[in-house]
């Protein structure tokens, strides 16, 4: 009986194309975190100014947009790959 041959899982092809998602999820969430600080339509600028430490609250926010953002691109990259494999 000859062996199982595994199927390769991981292809560079892939990882090319989620880096390319992350990379766009990171500059939308930059891009749309820095707006809602500079502009205030929301009030999250003034809330920001307002706080404690305003250099950190800015930095938290910033950082958590754009992970939010970066992870969400990522993981709709990759059922994307997924779904176009099939």
């Amino acid at each position: 009986m000859p062996p199982k041959k595994r199927r390769e899982l991981i292809r560079p092809a892939i990882l090319l194309e989620l880096a390319c998602h992350a990379l766009m999820g990171t500059t939308l969430g930059l891009g749309f975190a820095f707006a809602l600080t500079k502009l205030d339509a929301f009030g999250i600028a003034s809330l920001i100014t307002h706080s404690v430490e305003p250099m950190m609250t800015v930095t938290i926010f910033v950082s958590v947009m754009t992970l939010s953002f970066a992870v969400g691109a990522t993981l709709t990259g990759f059922v994307f790959t997924m779904m176009e494999e099939r």
